[in-house]
């Protein structure tokens, strides 16, 4: 899967290095962006059908993805 679309680094592709840094020096960036990436690899499992989802299962999934990339955005918009 290392191909897996919506990654971090693809979405915010200018602010690869904030990324990083964020990771390394604040818990709360790191545990949101660690969830972000596990929800992501969930949707694009579930969409792959390696591990098939219901309709409604396969959108909670992406509205928690989106909701993560905001919280991930205010932080990285202020860094």
């Amino acid at each position: 899967m290392a191909n897996t679309p919506h990654e971090l680094a693809a979405e915010f592709p200018d602010k690869s290095g904030a990324i990083s840094a964020l990771k390394q020096s604040d818990a709360h960036f790191a545990r949101l962006a660690d969830e972000y990436h596990e929800v992501n690899r969930a949707v694009h499992r579930a969409e792959t059908n390696v591990e098939p989802a219901s309709e409604q299962a396969e959108a909670e999934l992406r509205k928690t993805r989106a909701a993560l990339k905001d919280k991930i955005w205010g932080i990285l918009s202020k860094a």
